[in-house]
């Protein structure tokens, strides 16, 4: 720490390459200097910057034509009217330590079940 109680730089490295190595393989949020947000799995990481599978979304017509989605009509069956497919793609992106601020775990929620409408014996 320094007269203006600010990390010096090396120690913030240090700092986040421990929580990176503590959430790796984990759905985290991350922020970077410059404001922005992103979200995505810790997949690998190195003494200089930590590699991220990071989510996209992708519009069917490029999905088509890797062969995904053959005989798909838009219809479970005749009754339904159609859904949208929605089509995601996780590419590796690579962040430098001295660029990220925080990490944060990606927020999920266990679902409530109702009780059990019989007894347990």
């Amino acid at each position: 720490m320094n007269t203006y109680n600010q990390m010096d730089p090396q120690d913030q490295r240090n700092q986040m390459k421990n929580l990176c190595k503590s959430y790796m393989n984990y759905h985290v949020i991350g922020q970077l200097s410059d404001g922005s947000q992103f979200e995505g799995i810790i997949d690998s990481m190195d003494e200089e910057s930590v590699t991220m599978l990071v989510p996209e979304e992708v519009e069917e017509q490029q999905m088509t034509r890797y062969g995904y989605g053959n005989g798909y009509n838009g219809y479970d069956d005749d009754y339904y009217p159609p859904r949208r497919r929605r089509y995601r793609r996780f590419r590796r992106r690579r962040y430098p330590y001295g660029n990220l601020l925080g990490l944060l775990l990606y927020p999920y929620f266990a679902p409530a079940y109702p009780p059990y409408p019989y007894p347990y014996y």
